[in-house]
């Protein structure tokens, strides 16, 4: 009596949560063992059954502010098949023939027919057309009684307002209000940008917004909908099946998702459940599940209902892809290219088809943002094969119902602090500039993290041009510590070569000869080649040009370093910060002893050519008719302008070929100018 009682509390408070405040605190998949668990306890002892219980009840509440709207026809949920094996597809077709007295499948036993389709991760709503026209929106609210929210259904354009062909007096449609995952992204991006609240999943965020009392917040949310099923129906001729109904509601106009399927029999279910699987992490949109429905109308009505859910239906799940464990500890990960990743480490949990116990926590800020701490109990979400991800905390003494009094809770992490403001691998400085997010080892070139990304750069074709020096040979040089340093490239020889795996005497001549060649390079590219952050080729060129020396430039103070074209604070500082490390200067001498040379002169140079893009900053996105992008990048340049790889409100111009992706979206929220090749070339004068 004791543990229902508890088991209601906590379920009745994580649906409020949930349903009400959009302010999950609990994974579906804790708060779907915890049901099971009073479903069974209520089925073994029929008196603790309480009118409280959510085992009675759909879940949810109408919310302050909004009519209450009753359902002509109950919005009822089905029943989940946990069993995320062939097994729960199985088990829902052998309790169909059971129920429809069909006996096994075999002759003169057909299979039975079933419509199968995604099971979304949205909002229920029930949309009322009349004549044809929408007249009003409700969400499910408890299954009897939803919340009308019309003026903020109307925002989403894929609802429409009138439906086409459809003259009957009363047609209720049934689906699914949901956020597609690139406009989740889009709005965290923005929100980020504007150092606002970030939102943990689509799904709460699709809930939350359909519940906003004022419709005009919903313009940047860009909501989707799916219909599924009806709800009342008056002066229309119903088809046969589940999916004529489908077929007949694309007629009308509404979205209707391709993505499902007639089938016969349990073959058949467990065939779609395993295709979908498969699709799962490549569709645009969240699912947790696939529903499975008997096709036959007549049927469904044969079989009718039990309790709350409909015996013709069943979702079936796949596993859970958020689980709840505890926080142990953070640890510090230097990538390839110097940027530190907090990584929470984890009490091992099974989610996503796998055990976890190391979860990203991308960067400070966003460990900040979602208050995450040393002995927090966290959510951990892992999709497909995306790193696992910390994606919120569930507040003290949330997870068992609550009642205890709250813990203590760690320290906020402040990552330069944990790391006394050194590289845990090298001890180099970090350094976070100005508006980045990522804090950054400044050890580049003698970093042991970073070192086969720093030799890949420098032996880049447009740095120190090391033809033959690839990714899987510059990994069987590092890992088998041959390498360690960019000078001991050029110790390199035929028979150290011809060592290592699928590498032949001449592949190995030619590389020794293509080392021996790249000693002979300019000071431009030697500058470019040394991974300096935020210098670029056409940076490295202005310094080469302005400075003349290497010894010039690396005993150059900031305020030096500022006199140079287009070199502001952040380039100033970093090329500092770079050569203030010791090691960065040992480096670089061992360079010149292997024999590195290049021509140097005592003074500036001037560059007397036009400029008519000077101050201006470009981003190259698709395939332009003639240029490639090097090509157009170094026009560009020439003209004295800069190439970005990323959109903001700093950039002037994007330059947009075909196959243009994301960046010419970018662009367009943000009202910057978008050209063609042609426009650019007018840009340039005719440059080129």
């Amino acid at each position: 009596m004791a543990r229902a009682a508890t088991l209601r509390a906590t379920l009745n408070h994580h649906a409020h949560q949930y349903y009400v405040l959009d302010a999950p605190t609990l994974p579906d998949a804790e708060y779907d063992r915890l049901f099971q668990e009073l479903q069974a306890l209520e089925a073994a002892h029929p008196e603790l059954r309480a009118a409280d219980s959510p085992t009675q009840r759909v879940g949810g509440a109408v919310l302050d502010g909004f009519t209450p709207v009753r359902h002509a026809v109950p919005m009822l949920s089905i029943r989940t098949e946990t069993d995320t094996t062939a097994g729960g597809a199985q088990a829902f077709d052998a309790r169909v023939r059971r129920e429809l007295e069909l006996g096994e499948v075999g002759e003169g036993a057909p299979p039975v027919e079933y419509a199968v389709e995604l099971k979304f991760d949205g909002l229920a709503i029930n949309l009322r057309y009349e004549r044809g026209v929408l007249v009003q929106a409700a969400t499910r609210g408890d299954g009897e009684t939803g919340e009308d929210v019309s003026q903020n259904i109307r925002t989403v354009r894929q609802i429409p307002l009138r439906l086409a062909g459809c003259e009957a007096p009363v047609l209720e449609v049934r689906g699914e209000v949901y956020m597609r995952r690139d406009d989740f992204e889009r709005l965290n991006e923005r929100q980020r940008e504007k150092d606002g609240k970030t939102f943990i999943n689509p799904r709460n965020t699709a809930a939350g917004a359909i519940r906003q009392l004022d419709p005009a917040g919903l313009a940047d949310k860009r909501l989707s909908f799916f219909a599924y099923g009806l709800g009342e129906v008056q002066g229309w001729d119903l088809p046969q099946t589940h999916s004529g109904v489908l077929d007949a509601l694309v007629g009308f106009g509404l979205p209707v998702c391709a993505e499902r399927a007639v089938v016969a029999g349990a073959d058949g279910l467990v065939a779609f459940h395993q295709r979908v699987a498969a699709l799962r992490d490549s569709l645009p949109f969240d699912i947790d599940g696939v529903v499975y429905k008997v096709n036959s109308l007549a049927l469904q009505q044969r079989l009718g209902f039990v309790t709350r859910e409909p015996r013709w239906a069943v979702a079936h799940k796949y596993p859970a892809q958020e689980q709840m464990t505890r926080l142990l500890g953070i640890d510090i990960q230097v990538g390839r290219t110097g940027k530190l990743t907090p990584v929470a480490k984890l009490e091992p949990v099974f989610v996503g088809g796998t055990t976890v116990s190391n979860a990203t926590l991308h960067n400070e800020d966003e460990a900040r943002r979602k208050d995450v701490r040393i002995g927090d109990t966290v959510i951990v979400r892992r999709a497909g094969d995306v790193i696992p991800e910390v994606v919120g905390v569930v507040p003290p003494a949330e997870g068992n119902g609550g009642g205890e009094a709250a813990p203590a809770r760690g320290e906020e992490f402040n990552l330069y602090q944990r790391l006394g403001g050194q590289c845990p691998v090298c001890g180099s400085t970090i350094v976070r500039e100005e508006g980045e997010v990522d804090w950054r080892c400044s050890g580049g070139l003698y970093c042991p993290a970073q070192r086969k990304q720093a030799l890949l750069h420098f032996a880049s074709r447009r740095m120190m041009d090391i033809e033959g020096l690839g990714d899987k040979l510059v990994d069987q040089l590092v890992d088998a510590g041959i390498i360690r340093t960019l000078p001991e490239l050029y110790k390199l020889g035929v028979a150290k070569l011809t060592a290592l795996d699928r590498m032949g005497e001449k592949s190995a001549a030619n590389l020794v000869a293509a080392l021996e060649r790249s000693k002979q390079t300019t000071l431009a590219r030697f500058l470019f080649s040394l991974g300096i952050r935020q210098v670029g080729e056409a940076t490295a060129k202005d310094l080469a040009r302005h400075f003349g020396r290497l010894d010039a430039l690396m005993d150059a103070s900031e305020e030096q370093l500022l006199q140079v074209r287009d070199v502001g604070p952040i380039v100033a500082r970093s090329i500092r910060t770079f050569f203030d490390q010791p090691h960065n200067r040992e480096v670089v001498e061992q360079l010149r002893a292997a024999g590195v040379t290049w021509e140097e002169h005592d003074g500036a140079v001037a560059d007397e050519s036009p400029k008519p893009l000077a101050g201006r900053t470009l981003v190259l996105t698709g395939t332009l008719p003639t240029l490639g992008r090097e090509e157009a990048k170094a026009l560009i340049e020439a003209a004295g302008g800069k190439v970005s790889g990323s959109v903001s409100k700093k950039t002037h111009y994007v330059v947009a070929g075909e196959e243009a992706g994301s960046k010419l979206d970018r662009a367009r929220e943000l009202g910057v100018a978008v050209l063609d090749e042609a426009g650019l070339r007018e840009l340039l004068g005719g440059a080129g």
